[in-house]
């Protein structure tokens, strides 16, 4: 897709950040979850304390899709002591890719899981992985046609409802 550009995120891109969180997470799922678990989520994970907190993280990246200079998705990569899961050695996290809803299916998915790829690689890893909702079959099959295998799998815990994540895995 022409006019689309990838690019780090920094403290100035906060707000922005903040709102294309927001909006992404609960399109992705205030359909299968309640609205109160969707709200305690969101509060603690995307308020500008926490975003800025993990802009401000050395072993963190997050990335901004901009399509004609308006934010449609971004991604966030950790590394070492910032992975969510610490038994994953020699390896990339995918915490989070978020594309907004009128473009998802336009490639941006896999733009930015490329770009994971090429910084895994860069830093000698040897593989990526990422843990993906057990009911998000869309994202499954996604991660699936780039790769990525499951594991195994962890709890998730979504508001006051623990849920289930497959963790899926791409060698490099």
């Amino acid at each position: 897709m022409e006019n689309l550009v990838t690019r780090h995120c920094d403290h100035k891109d906060l707000e922005t950040l903040r709102t294309l969180s927001v909006k992404t997470f609960t399109e992705t799922f205030l359909a299968e979850n309640t609205p109160d678990d969707i709200a305690t989520y969101v509060a603690e994970h995307f308020s500008v304390q926490q975003l800025g907190r993990e802009l401000g993280d050395a072993f963190s990246m997050l990335f901004l899709v901009e399509y004609h200079g308006i934010p449609v998705a971004y991604m966030k990569l950790n590394f070492e002591q910032a992975q969510t899961e610490r038994e994953y050695p020699g390896s990339l996290e995918i915490q989070r890719i978020y594309v907004l809803k009128e473009f998802k299916g336009r490639h941006i998915g896999k733009r930015l899981v490329d770009t994971a790829v090429e910084i895994a690689n860069r830093e000698h890893l040897d593989y990526l992985w990422l843990g993906v909702w057990e009911h998000n079959s869309r994202a499954i099959a996604f991660y699936e046609k780039q790769g990525f295998k499951k594991f195994a799998t962890h709890s998730f815990k979504l508001g006051n409802d623990v849920q289930q994540d497959h963790i899926m895995r791409l060698d490099l």
